[in-house]
């Protein structure tokens, strides 16, 4: 018996992957966060499964539910959404789990952050522009930030910020990165990515706060932020550049320098 951590994805159910599909289609028990996974995701489930909405049970209740599954030898599809090494509260269950005795393991999904840029349209590690990436948060009624990890000082890094759970915190970011950003750097809010009525939101980090507003947009949305959102004026990447030489490109490199 194992309980199979699986990611699925932003929201839209054709970003499963193949093996997460799979792993839900044979395990008997599949507990799945209603609030942000789709039906359409655990509809993969057996007809004969236990299929149960985790988002109002607490973690007692849900391991409780993996241990009678343990005990009678059941395998289990535990849903996230998302990709669930990125703010999907396993680390906790896995805990639970090694106390126990029960194995499990993780099968990656499709992170919101990705599927955010792919909606844009955007690179977000542009060349001399931004080449990090930062997932992070805000802290508001959740676990406070460790020290070192406000916005503040991550700001001065001039990464690309990919902000979850701080949609009704926009003020605070603005606060803490215009001093390093500058008011006009580039902010896109892509509330429930992938989903039917998912809602793109372009501005800057002045007003960026009163058009969320204006959209009444309170929960389930990225903040992406950085001058790599949009950027057009960049020099090209070294990655196909003929006049610089590449292992897998000798030739090519070899006749820019015979013309």
């Amino acid at each position: 018996m194992t309980v199979h951590f699986i990611g699925a994805g932003p929201g839209d159910p054709e970003l499963l992957t193949i093996k997460a599909r799979d792993l839900i289609a044979r395990c008997p028990v599949c507990l799945y966060a209603g609030s942000l996974v789709p039906e359409a995701v655990v509809a993969h489930a057996p007809a004969d499964a236990l299929v149960r909405d985790t988002a109002p049970m607490t973690l007692d209740e849900i391991v409780a539910l993996m241990e009678e599954a343990h005990a009678k030898g059941q395998e289990v599809a535990r849903v996230h959404s998302g990709d669930p090494s990125l703010y999907g509260a396993i680390a906790e269950q896995i805990r639970r789990l090694q106390a126990l005795g029960i194995p499990y393991d993780i099968t990656p999904g499709v992170p919101a952050y990705a599927a955010a840029a792919a909606v844009l349209g955007v690179e977000l590690t542009v060349p001399e522009v931004a080449q990090t990436v930062i997932l992070t948060r805000t802290a508001m009624k959740s676990s406070s930030m460790p020290p070192g990890e406000e916005l503040e000082t991550l700001a001065k890094t001039g990464a690309t910020l990919a902000i979850h759970l701080s949609i009704r915190n926009l003020r605070a970011v603005r606060r803490a990165l215009e001093p390093t950003y500058g008011e006009d750097c580039p902010v896109a809010v892509v509330y429930r990515v992938g989903w039917p009525d998912q809602k793109v939101i372009l501005g800057t980090l002045a007003d960026i706060a009163d058009k969320v507003r204006a959209e009444k947009i309170t929960r389930t949305a990225l903040i992406l932020v950085g001058r790599a959102i949009g950027a057009r004026d960049f020099r090209d990447s070294a990655l196909y550049d003929g006049a610089i030489p590449h292992v897998l490109r000798p030739k090519v490199v070899a006749q820019a320098n015979s013309d």
